[in-house]
């Protein structure tokens, strides 16, 4: 991963590339942004040109030995850690740790604008919680505690940091703040609200914002992926997202919005053998999903609130989804209710995340709205 491959974004490069050139680099860096943002490519290609043999003025060269071997990511000094599932055979560690950091490999170079929802439908963690252990830490810790194979810089990747388990995160509190010379630490989140102080007070921020309408579609039509017309398109519903926009362009099918269509119809019916039904489907589906679902299920009320107040130019909606947005608006909610339903929908998505029961998370929703449907109606 180079620079030049990540599209945009010239001012957080050139800071970069000058805090490696006037060693500046700090030896903790958290690099942050919104899901489908370059803040994990970013870390790649910093580390890209850190290891480079021969560096441009700007970026790394790309064809040296060093560069060549980041392009498939097994540089030996270069070192992941990310959120996996508990295990209970400590003797089987170590082959588990392997094959997971090829999955990773792969992983990133399939999807490097990927998320963890991406990340666990890949290694199939569907149903399985996932933490960064103290053992991992552990690992982490000795790992650095030997130098560098080629002598150079040696850097510690960590994806998803927010899945350090707590004891985890405090075993590695005092390698962040006095790490070996010429360690480098590199946190990559969507999340940095959920990481404990004690570890953003140990790392420099490099905010990676989204992308911008105009990147998403140069870059589109730049490596062949889209024309013109439909990289426009596809950069106005990405919102910001290159992972999306990536989505878009393979037709990556995405139901959620027609399963919402047919689960508002469902209660708005009251047809409570199809909402049991949907209930189970729900339960069965990885936690992510079922987050995934809830959210979109609060953009669609987002939409709804647009059309009641005629902002149409703000609508994200395309097609078939768009006359669903305009009926249910017309027919059914008519703009009322937008705080209660919003509620409703925050409250389902505290409790997912808290581990509650989907099942009856998703059938108290189901019947909350049922009630407010016949209340408006």
């Amino acid at each position: 991963m180079q620079f030049a491959s990540i599209p945009g974004l010239p001012d957080i490069k050139e800071n970069l590339v000058n805090a490696v050139k006037n060693n500046h680099l700090a030896h903790a860096l958290l690099f942050y942004g919104p899901e489908g943002s370059a803040s994990l490519t970013m870390a790649l290609a910093l580390s890209t040109f850190l290891f480079c043999e021969n560096r441009k003025e700007d970026d790394s060269c790309g064809q040296c030995a060093s560069c060549q071997r980041m392009s498939r990511l097994v540089l030996p000094d270069l070192n992941f850690a990310m959120p996996t599932i508990s295990k209970s055979k400590e003797e089987d560690e170590e082959e588990e740790k392997s094959d997971l950091v090829a999955s990773w490999r792969k992983f990133v170079l399939a999807h490097p604008y990927g998320n963890i929802h991406d990340f666990i439908l890949f290694n199939g963690f569907e149903k399985k919680q996932l933490n960064i252990s103290k053992a991992a830490a552990k690992n982490i810790i000795q790992t650095l505690s030997l130098k560098a194979f080629e002598g150079g810089f040696k850097v510690m990747m960590i994806w998803a940091p927010e899945y350090l388990h707590q004891n985890a995160a405090n075993a590695l509190l005092k390698i962040l703040e006095e790490p070996q010379p010429k360690t480098i630490f590199m946190l990559i989140t969507a999340r940095p609200e959920q990481l404990l102080t004690t570890i953003l007070s140990r790392t420099q921020k490099v905010m990676v914002r989204g992308f911008t309408d105009e990147e998403i579609q140069a870059h589109l039509v730049e490596t062949g992926k889209a024309d013109e017309l439909t990289a426009n398109q596809i950069s106005m519903i990405a919102d910001g997202s290159l992972r999306e926009a990536l989505r878009q362009v393979d037709q990556a099918e995405d139901h959620q919005v027609s399963q919402i269509r047919e689960w508002f119809l469902d209660c708005f019916k009251s047809d409570f053998k199809s909402l049991f039904n949907k209930s189970d489907k729900f339960h069965k589906d990885s936690i992510e999903g079922q987050k995934s679902f809830l959210l979109t299920g609060m953009n669609v009320l987002r939409e709804i609130l647009l059309a009641d107040a005629d902002l149409k130019s703000l609508q994200r909606t395309r097609g078939a989804d768009l006359e669903f947005i305009k009926n249910i608006n017309s027919n059914v909610f008519k703009g009322q209710y937008m705080d209660t339903l919003y509620e409703a929908f925050n409250q389902a998505h505290y409790h997912l995340e808290r581990n509650g029961n989907a099942k009856f998370i998703f059938t108290d929703l189901s019947m909350r709205l049922v009630l407010l449907m016949h209340k408006i109606s």
